[in-house]
């Protein structure tokens, strides 16, 4: 009997030895693995080796792919950065959240406005920091700062689940480097310094004629005209005469560490802090979220890397961050943690095809996908590069061409901590690993709801009986000019009003046959033209009953500057300062 029942043991224990080791679940669930995101800014699809590329060397990134899952479908929520970081974050459309905007500014502006990531969000930082991971975010955020005063810190990455964070609160602009032309509000800009510059030549000529006797009229009035525009051009030139000072810093956890910040050890110093992070908590577990600011316009770029690459500066400044990328991964193997650690990179949006300087293109490149950045529903601005390593868990080199999202990082990576989602709110993203793992061969995604802004733009169904996966435009913006690939006349494509196109009925097209979006099918030329429509007809009211009223946080008020919101190193207005100088340490 002792002998049989020692056999049937036996034979258990292999069996359940053989099943984890079958789909690559051995010693490395054991315990919670590491985290490591990398989210590169502003990237486009084709820019790097894995997806394509053949002239940006990205031997790093391309390594990860070799070594991991390459994502060929991956989607972003939303194609500008604030609205697709916050769904990321949270693994919901950015409508549910309020950070999606229904005026023409769908991003944050201002360091000092008071709308944000709302702190009644979840993280998925918040909810590994409860299963006893130690977080950090080094980088971007772009998700707001404060809400009422200077330092109440409520939309802040310490207020949402990350233990440390090093980087801008902001997001890198042409403002922020002394020699080029700025970047935020143009055209307003343009219009303010007009008005300004008559309401001074009005003053001026009531002077003159006053003191020449050709006018007749009171010095009061003169006064009153000349207090009314000064306080005209303090009321805007405070806040965009200074946008280097108020939104170019760095910080570290709450305190100010740059204002300015000196661009020219930027990278040296992010990176520094991304390795310091590994070593520090190399015991684990932790969720480090690289939030890079690469490559995003300036495209501040190292000497070491300058005029290195065959696609100018913008091809140099991604160049700079795949040997970023590289220097982290290896200091993972310095510590001995690359097989219990769980990496992903992706990009938060598609290339900038309006980016350029002259003939120069200083936006990223889509590959074959029509659009990008800004575009809510054409491909390129949001199918965006996705790749997942796992050593030992993971397949290597296997490509999976179903449709997926970055909010799926949300509750893969709850899984992987052993936590519970939200029961509270609806969560968008699905889990992740057992697709990657190979143990389900299609995406629980059977609808993805493209928006721009709070508009919804566009919707795909992945068919999965048939393996179609059909997408309906409702909305697209106007090209300019007529043919080109982009809305070169304004620097960014609208989500609404003159510069869009509506479509009754919708533009549809089979992106399994047509991943580019070339052809637009019609009732004539596809039998299920008016059954796919009914159905997506059908989910786009289904998804419209599960949204609720949110304030929005990008309203006008909320994304305006607020000089009491200002995050400052002095006494406001006199802020700068410069603490990194000691630990500067070059490339």
């Amino acid at each position: 009997v002792i002998l049989l029942c020692f056999r049937r043991y036996l034979l258990t224990a292999l069996t359940s030895c053989l099943f984890w080791n079958t789909f690559g679940l051995g010693a490395a669930m054991d315990s919670k693995p590491n985290i490591l995101l990398f989210l590169a800014d502003d990237l486009g699809i084709g820019d790097i080796g894995c997806y394509g590329n053949n002239t940006i060397r990205t031997p790093n990134i391309d390594r990860l792919a070799r070594e991991g899952v390459k994502l060929t479908q991956h989607i972003a929520a939303a194609p500008l950065c604030t609205p697709s970081r916050a769904a990321f974050l949270t693994g919901r459309y950015p409508v549910r959240s309020g950070m999606a905007s229904s005026n023409g500014y769908r991003a944050l502006h201002w360091n000092a406005a008071s709308g944000g990531l709302p702190p009644n969000e979840t993280t998925f930082a918040k909810l590994l920091q409860q299963q006893g991971y130690t977080t950090g975010l080094i980088g971007k955020w772009h998700q707001g700062v404060n809400c009422e005063s200077f330092n109440d810190h409520c939309h802040h990455p310490l207020n949402h689940g990350f233990d440390y964070f090093y980087g801008m609160p902001f997001t890198l602009l042409n403002n922020c480097q002394e020699n080029k032309p700025p970047e935020m509000d143009v055209s307003l800009q343009a219009k303010l310094w007009l008005y300004s510059q008559i309401i001074a030549l009005a003053v001026l000529t009531l002077a003159v004629g006053k003191l020449t006797g050709l006018i007749s009229v009171r010095w009061k009035i003169i006064a009153w005209f000349t207090l009314v525009g000064g306080l005209f051009f303090i009321s805007w030139y405070s806040s965009y005469g200074f946008v280097q000072y108020w939104n170019c810093i760095l910080m570290r956890n709450h305190d100010i560490t740059e204002q300015p910040m000196r661009l020219e050890r930027t990278a040296s110093l992010m990176l520094k802090e991304a390795v310091s992070f590994i070593k520090r908590n190399r015991q684990g577990p932790f969720l480090l979220f690289v939030s890079f600011l690469h490559v995003h316009t300036p495209l501040f770029t190292t000497k070491k890397f300058l005029g290195k690459s065959r696609h100018g500066l913008y091809g140099d400044n991604v160049e700079e961050m795949d040997w970023m990328v590289g220097k982290i991964l290896d200091s993972l193997d310095k510590e001995g943690l690359k097989n219990h650690t769980f990496t992903y990179f992706a990009s938060d949006h598609g290339g900038h095809l309006e980016g350029q300087d002259g003939s120069a293109q200083l936006g990223g490149w889509n590959g074959i996908y029509k659009g990008g950045k800004g575009m809510g529903g054409w491909e390129g601005g949001i199918r965006v590069p996705g790749i997942v390593r796992w050593p030992g868990v993971l397949p290597a080199g296997t490509v999976i061409d179903e449709p997926t999202s970055l909010m799926d990082i949300y509750p893969t990576l709850v899984h992987l901590a052993g936590g519970v989602l939200p029961q509270d709110r609806v969560i968008d993203g699905r889990n992740l690993m057992p697709l990657l793992q190979g143990r389900a061969q299609k995406s629980e995604h059977e609808f993805l709801f493209h928006y721009c802004g709070s508009y919804l733009h566009a919707v795909r169904w992945h068919q999965k009986d048939s393996g179609a996966i059909w997408k309906a435009h409702y909305v697209t913006p106007i090209f300019r000019p007529l043919g080109a690939g982009g809305c070169y006349d304004r620097g960014f494509c609208p989500c609404f009003g003159e510069g869009v196109t509506h479509h009754d009925p919708p533009l549809l097209f089979d992106l399994s046959r047509d991943p580019s979006e070339a052809k637009p099918l019609s009732a004539d030329t596809e039998p299920l033209f008016d059954t796919v429509l009914r159905k997506i007809g059908r989910a786009i009211e289904e998804h419209h009953r599960t949204l609720t009223p949110v304030p929005e946080q990008l309203s006008l008020y909320n994304i305006m500057w607020k000089p009491w919101l200002q995050p400052c190193c002095g006494t406001f207005p006199f802020c700068w300062c410069d603490k990194e100088s000691d630990s500067t340490q070059s490339l």
